[in-house]
């Protein structure tokens, strides 16, 4: 009998041996009859796995439950756990995560465009649901063989800075500056000073790194190299690291800080942990600077576009963002198509001014 009870306990416990491994687990049921069915069923399961080649079977739930918690190292986080958490219960009626199938997914796409999300939410929260199904396979679970829905997305205008509103935006956010209701810079508190000095600090590193937001919050002191002028930038998002040399204005704001560091992050919150992702606060920056049609995000469009601007090329920006592959640098080929028809155009003129010049000898 592979079936037995434990002192203490209401419910009947399976156990085996296969392959001269033991199996043991409680059947979670005092039901006899029901329990022996589970156990032949988990016989019959290690066998098709094992002798028969089958993959193993995950539930749902858990499913969405492993890929969110294997990406918790990532800012990020919350929003892809949320994502998980109503996918899961929208199949919460399908047991295990290879019964998705394409159609199920569709149907997923067209309820939440039903409950008012905007596409590019749609797509984010497809996003998990395929990244979900493609992490359980590499772990060795079923999955079914699926096909995304595709979401199109309005390109819309690249929104950077301009050289002027960079000099606005550091002017609004400037530590020493006179707000109304406060006192003056010199008779504030310390902790005001040093979170003013800090939002400054945090603008100033985005603008002139072209790092994501949630990089720079959790960059270490450990990734800082002052002798050497670079950044060691570890980028969750795609894995990958990437080695940047500081400006002047980031090599003076990170020599500043270094000489009393608080803790490991080079920005952190009150607790002394990784400054948190809060868009709120440059909303109020680019208001008070008035400037529209911004986040942080555009701090990274505005170094990429500068860098296009001043003569480097999609590829080279490439490594600079620490994008995964071209296609997603591709979004600025237009700004470097502009430069590319402003050297043609020089080119032409210098031709033509070398031709006039050879008929009026």
């Amino acid at each position: 009998m592979a079936i037995a009870k434990r002192d203490g306990s209401k419910y009947w416990y399976i156990q085996f041996q296969y392959n001269g491994k033991t199996y043991i687990k409680s059947s979670k049921t005092s039901d006899k009859p029901l329990a022996e069915q589970l156990e032949s069923n988990w016989r019959k399961q290690l066998i098709e796995q094992q002798q028969l080649g089958f993959k193993a079977q995950l539930e749902t739930v858990k499913a969405f439950q492993m890929f969110a918690n294997s990406k918790k190292q990532l800012t990020s986080n919350k929003y892809i756990t949320l994502a998980c958490n109503r996918a899961a219960e929208f199949w919460s009626g399908v047991q295990f995560i290879h019964q998705i199938a394409t159609r199920d997914i569709e149907h997923w796409r067209l309820e939440l465009q039903n409950r008012g999300y905007a596409n590019q939410s749609i797509k984010h929260m497809l996003n998990q649901v395929s990244g979900t199904i493609k992490y359980v396979k590499r772990m060795g679970y079923q999955t079914a063989d699926i096909e995304m829905p595709k979401i199109k997305l309005s390109k819309g205008r690249l929104r950077y800075l301009t050289d002027d509103e960079e000099q606005r935006l550091l002017l609004a956010i400037d530590p020493k500056r006179d707000v109304k209701w406060m006192a003056p810079y010199e008779e504030r508190r310390e902790f005001l000073k040093a979170q003013m000095q800090d939002f400054y600090d945090l603008v100033v590193v985005l603008l002139d790194t072209g790092a994501r937001h949630g990089e720079i919050c959790t960059l270490q002191w450990s990734a800082i190299n002052l002798t050497n002028r670079t950044i060691a930038l570890w980028r969750p998002k795609v894995r990958n690291e990437s080695v940047l040399y500081m400006t002047d204005r980031v090599f003076d704001i990170l020599s500043r800080r270094s000489v009393n560091p608080l803790n490991q992050f080079v920005f952190n919150d009150k607790k002394g942990l990784a400054r948190n992702n809060v868009n709120l606060t440059f909303k109020k920056a680019f208001e008070r600077a008035g400037i529209t049609g911004c986040t942080a995000h555009t701090l990274r469009h505005t170094h990429a576009t500068r860098l296009i601007q001043n003569g480097l090329n999609l590829y080279e920006v490439k490594e600079i963002l620490g994008h995964a592959d071209i296609e997603t640098t591709m979004r600025y080929a237009h700004i470097e198509q502009a430069q590319v028809s402003l050297k043609a155009r020089d080119v032409i003129n210098k031709l033509n001014s070398s031709q006039r010049a050879t008929v009026q000898q």
